[in-house]
């Protein structure tokens, strides 16, 4: 039944009308920035590239009391916000969708939904300096290891076989399985007394278990390079299949002999 005229609009027709719409939008503009920023001048600090180097990040590096360490992280933490947008947003709309409704009639909803973005996009972040703290490391012994960086497809091998492993491990599947129940994931959590810290925290432990899933896939980004727009969208399809599609669950064991088999060839080739 419809709303009578001059009515506010019911729960489920606001949510039609409002919430879907503006996910989408988030979601399509968080690609648009990632596809802009990967042509743009700067597209290859997506590829990790020296910050250092030129342009406008190199005169902050500068500038910047510990810019050599500030400006890097920063600009790694938010590329790593985009992608996560672009690639995790469309994964874990159950869970902004459940949270959406059971929190329509609160004065106080957008901010709750707001928050609950917030925890979740933090949780990516700090997987995002974590990537790049290993990253680092990484360079760091191919520049002092001169035997590592003549082979330096050892580590592309191994991320990818790191990748495959992880698809047969009990981890992956006790994390997968909250992020396949957002519902009952939220109704376990959520507590509603002091709501805004409880929203950011239930975004948080959500990010939290679907990086816990997601990791070791997210970590190929380093091995295709992080500003491959193809290989986004192709994780990013496997990853909402994986946790939005009844038969997705499954997906888990061809696809790590896949990934593994990749990484034998790869081993093959090289050997």
């Amino acid at each position: 039944m419809s709303s009578p005229a001059g009515a506010p609009p019911s729960g489920a027709a606001r949510h039609q009308r409002v919430f879907l719409p503006l996910m989408v939008a988030l979601i399509t503009l968080a690609w648009l920035a990632l596809w802009a920023w990967s042509r743009s001048p700067y597209g290859r600090y997506l590829e990790h590239g020296d910050w250092t180097a030129s342009g406008p990040a190199a005169f902050l590096c500068r500038v910047v009391p510990a810019g050599g360490v500030v400006v890097p992280m920063t600009l790694y933490a938010a590329a790593w916000i985009f992608m996560t947008a672009a690639m995790m947003l469309p994964t874990t709309l159950p869970l902004f969708n459940a949270f959406d409704r059971l929190t329509a009639a609160r004065p106080d909803h957008g901010r709750l939904v707001l928050l609950l973005g917030l925890g979740y996009m933090t949780a990516w972040g700090a997987f995002g300096l974590l990537a790049h703290a290993l990253h680092s490391v990484l360079l760091f012994l191919l520049a002092s290891v001169p035997v590592l960086a003549w082979h330096g497809w050892v580590i592309g091998a191994a991320t990818i076989a790191l990748a495959g492993a992880f698809q047969f491990s009990k981890l992956k599947y006790q994390c997968l399985e909250k992020c396949r129940t957002p519902l009952s994931f939220i109704m376990q959590r959520w507590r509603g007394h002091a709501p805004g810290w409880h929203a950011f925290s239930l975004g948080a432990q959500h990010g939290l278990f679907c990086a816990g899933c997601c990791w070791a896939l997210m970590l190929l980004m380093f091995a295709f390079g992080a500003g491959s727009l193809g290989w986004m969208l192709l994780l990013a399809a496997v990853m909402a299949i994986e946790k939005n599609v009844r038969w997705g669950r499954r997906l888990g064991t061809p696809l790590g002999v896949a990934l593994l088999g990749w990484a034998a060839v790869v081993v093959a080739m090289h050997v």
